[in-house]
């Protein structure tokens, strides 16, 4: 698959963190749009539809990756979304999207711990869009 025609939209309120991620993925050919905020990511997908997602979940509320990923798959069903967050090293929770209830409320396709190799989050992704190419056949 290749990578220079994929948008990827990264969302994460930690300006540091958006900066390296933005560079890392550009770096390995994927176009990026960057928000800093849930709201400023809402903005943006009124206008433009990306390829695929990587959401902070901790932003403005706890819950914001969840709510903004909700948002995407209810717009775009078929854009694959990857919360990244760091969530199960500073509280101990963690989400299995693979259990059927939390696959109820939970619309994300893939979580990742933030500190993720790049080569392994550029398996993760061209996996995704892979994925959603061959459901678009």
């Amino acid at each position: 698959m290749t990578t220079l025609k994929s948008t990827i939209l990264i969302v994460d309120d930690d300006i540091d963190y958006l900066f390296q991620m933005k560079m890392k993925l550009e770096q390995i050919g994927f176009i990026t749009i960057t928000a800093d905020s849930q709201r400023e990511a809402e903005l943006i997908l009124e206008k433009t539809k990306p390829d695929l997602a990587l959401l902070d979940l901790m932003m403005e509320n706890e819950d914001s990756g969840f709510i903004l990923s909700y948002k995407i798959k209810k717009k775009y069903p078929d854009v694959p979304v990857i919360i990244s967050t760091a969530v199960a090293a500073e509280t101990g929770i963690t989400f299995d999207i693979q259990d059927e209830n939390n696959r109820k409320w939970i619309k994300a396709d893939l979580f990742l711990e933030k500190g993720i190799r790049t080569d392994v989050l550029k398996n993760e992704i061209d996996r995704l869009l892979a994925e959603k190419q061959n459901n678009a056949k």
